[in-house]
């Protein structure tokens, strides 16, 4: 089975700090074994931004949910965002071409 990981909020006063915070933990997410992808999404009309990251078991999950960065994201996202949600699903069926509006997607092997 595999899962996402999708991050809703609406934008607030975001600053360097949250820049840095947001692409660190990014970043090392793509190196957790069990990452498949990413693709976010900016919706100008309302402010909203998603982020939905795409993992082979929710193990590979529960390792960036424990980062150190995603700590200190979490304690300090009132500083950013005004509201926000966290969806996770098991995705049981992909149609098309599974690569679509992946931000990232690692080599297959």
């Amino acid at each position: 089975m595999k899962y996402s990981s999708t991050f809703i909020f609406e934008t607030g006063e975001l600053d360097e700090d949250f820049d840095r915070l947001n692409t660190e933990i990014a970043e090392r997410a793509r190196t957790i074994p069990g990452f498949l992808g990413e693709e976010e999404w900016h919706n100008s009309d309302t402010g909203l931004h998603s982020e939905v990251y795409y993992w082979e078991s929710l193990e590979a999950l529960r390792e960036l949910v424990s980062m150190d960065t995603h700590g200190v994201a979490k304690l300090r996202s009132g500083e950013w965002i005004p509201r926000y949600r966290v969806v996770i699903a098991e995705v049981h069926t992909v149609y098309g071409d599974p690569t679509l509006g992946l931000a990232h997607v690692p080599a297959q092997s």
